[in-house]
């Protein structure tokens, strides 16, 4: 039997709560194009890539897809403070860390969102690899983004351990040959 050596955690819905924040900073953004989106359409949407939102919200103009996107960057840390952080992973993957295991993120977040963030929540040391949405071509539910992170590693599949919360996510992990474990939110505070 294989000993886990790495453990990864997604970000998004996962370690953090972000559902309520990244909703404002979008409904911000939108507004600020003169353009509206609510939260049920939001909702229907968390978790994809940011193109594939944008093609599901029918806005093909790279140049309002740009602007969106910076001012969702811009607007994005106002409602940190309405985080809910997943403690009981977060302690899980900080004491893996310690104890000389290799942790990583592999998010489809903006790599500048997704460092403000474990910033805010004090946990960017706590990773020893980093991967965010912008740095692979695929996202979620291609295994692309947890391929990466093993190579970076240098473990096997069998040798990690996955926490995801979303369908896209649990598939990347199953395609990438890697054990997950789904977080629930009842796990956040």
């Amino acid at each position: 039997m294989n000993r886990v050596k790495l453990l990864i955690s997604d970000f998004d819905g996962t370690l953090v709560d972000t559902f309520e924040p990244n909703y404002l900073g979008y409904r911000d953004a939108f507004e600020a194009m003169g353009m509206s989106i609510d939260r049920d359409t939001y909702r229907s949407c968390f978790g994809l890539r940011f193109d594939r939102f944008m093609e599901r919200m029918g806005i093909n103009d790279d140049a309002v897809r740009r602007q969106i996107r910076d001012l969702k960057t811009e607007f994005y840390p106002r409602y940190f403070d309405r985080f809910r952080v997943n403690r009981v992973l977060l302690n899980l993957l900080d004491a893996h860390h310690r104890g000389g295991g290799l942790t990583a993120i592999a998010s489809t977040a903006r790599v500048e969102n997704l460092m403000n963030a474990l910033d805010h929540i004090g946990a960017r040391s706590t990773f020893d690899i980093i991967i965010a949405g912008e740095q692979v071509k695929d996202g979620k539910p291609s295994p692309e983004i947890y391929l990466t992170v093993l190579e970076q590693a240098g473990v096997t599949a069998a040798e990690a351990l996955i926490f995801e919360d979303s369908p896209v996510g649990i598939q990347a992990a199953e395609a990438a040959g890697i054990a997950h474990i789904v977080v629930t939110p009842s796990y956040f505070e």
